[in-house]
């Protein structure tokens, strides 16, 4: 069989692919240009922003052959580069569309629990938007809504569930809903099942575990696994956690992709529960319980690691962009002065004053360059670089700054550590 899988680079999609390969079938990955690592041993990968495919000819060359098409592509929230209208209606329905033209018949499509029971976010109203534009066409279509999907991998809410694991207090938010938690591998089972043409078609399930947790039981669930005794429970005043959810906001518009978002505030009131009776009737499958899923593997070094670094990596960025910002703004103003007098002394009047300048600006575009994700990357080599250089050229000039009791140059070496700690932690897929 030959599947074209869109959103192959997400945690649902890459494990797709893997099983797919494993299971013996071609597959044409669909990924974002420069984001996320590639599925290993897919026929082909095909690069798309689906947030700019919106014409249905651009899928005339990527399904021939195909026989059939898998839809995992998602994002929580508009920001920069992200677009849900676009992704979940306007662009999976160009494809949808190409399908019916190229005769691709089986259509597998992954939605989200509850979207058919009323939009409480624009998250929920445009993938029930995605949902009618593939239940309009004359297409073998599957539509699948799963709950919280965990696994080996972790990104989005499972990362999150992972990251507040490791941490010895546990904050919660007020009115949220229930969670039927359902595990990676009985989704990605369930995707190639309804793949084959053989299957029953013109279909939508809810993909839900046989148990309803809460949002804190969940999370106690994973710390047992990661051998942590129980956390300190600690329930957020309402204007702090609506501050969180502006703060994940504004990092989604510089193109982050943080669970906390206002759309991931709406969607945690109503929950993630559903009926798994006709999913489990149709394919076999038996979801299993949460502590079940994972009694069944034991938690990694690795996994531990994850799970105390994940919450810090905001932290760091946000700490490095404070650091470069803020050491430009202060050599353009109270520091303009002393910094000027050190490149005299050093034997660089000409360039005193015009050095300090260059500098703190270096040091302000690479402090906000480090915020905007698309450029975080390379800011960040940026910032190595220009801590090597201060470094060389500190001690060229001015050798008697290693012997200052303040330490400036030895001050350098944990800014370096930071800047390479970022980069290590920077990848999300």
């Amino acid at each position: 069989m030959r599947l074209l899988v869109t959103g192959a680079a997400g945690m649902i999609g890459a494990a797709t692919c893997a099983r797919a390969v494993q299971s013996g079938h071609r597959v044409g990955a669909v990924v974002r240009p420069g984001r996320g690592a590639r599925p290993a041993g897919v026929e082909r990968v095909i690069e798309a922003d689906l947030a700019q495919v919106t014409d249905s000819a651009f899928w005339a060359a990527p399904l021939e052959g195909v026989d059939a098409v898998v839809n995992c592509a998602g994002v929580l929230q508009a920001g920069a580069g992200q677009s849900p209208e676009r992704v979940h209606h306007e662009a999976v329905a160009a494809l949808f569309a190409a399908c019916l033209e190229q005769d691709v018949r089986r259509v597998v499509h992954l939605s989200a629990i509850g979207v058919e029971r009323g939009a409480v976010s624009p998250f929920s109203a445009t993938k029930a938007a995605g949902d009618r534009a593939l239940m309009a066409l004359d297409l073998e279509w599957v539509i699948l809504r799963p709950s919280v999907v965990l696994g080996p991998g972790a990104s989005g809410a499972g990362a999150l569930i992972r990251g507040l694991a490791g941490w010895p207090v546990l904050p919660l938010v007020g009115n949220t809903g229930k969670l039927q938690v359902v595990q990676l591998g009985e989704v990605v089972k369930t995707i190639l099942f309804f793949a084959d043409a053989r299957a029953p078609s013109r279909v939508a399930l809810d993909l839900a575990g046989p148990e309803r947790l809460t949002f804190a039981e969940v999370v106690d669930s994973y710390r047992r696994w990661l051998g942590r005794p129980p956390a300190r429970r600690l329930e957020l005043p309402g204007w702090l956690a609506a501050l969180l959810f502006r703060l994940g906001d504004a990092a989604g518009r510089l193109g982050w992709r943080p669970a906390l978002r206002s759309n991931a505030a709406r969607e945690i009131v109503r929950g993630a529960v559903g009926d798994p009776t006709a999913w489990r009737r149709l394919t076999g499958i038996a979801p299993r319980t949460l502590q079940a899923s994972l009694t069944a593997r034991p938690a990694t070094p690795q996994e531990r690691l994850f799970a105390r670094l994940f919450l810090l990596q905001p932290v760091v960025i946000a700490v490095l962009a404070f650091f470069w910002i803020g050491t430009g703004v202060i050599s353009l103003g109270p520091g303009l002065g002393f910094g000027a007098e050190l490149l005299r002394i050093a034997g660089l009047p000409a360039l005193a004053v015009p050095g300090v300048i260059a500098g703190a600006l270096a040091d302000i575009a690479i402090g906000s360059a480090i915020l905007y994700r698309p450029w975080s990357r390379a800011a960040l080599w940026g910032a190595v670089l220009l801590s090597l250089f201060y470094m060389l050229t500190g001690t060229l000039l001015m050798p008697e700054l290693w012997r200052d009791p303040l330490g400036p140059m030895l001050k350098i070496w944990p800014i370096l550590a930071l800047n390479l700690v970022a980069l290590g932690m920077l990848d999300e897929r």
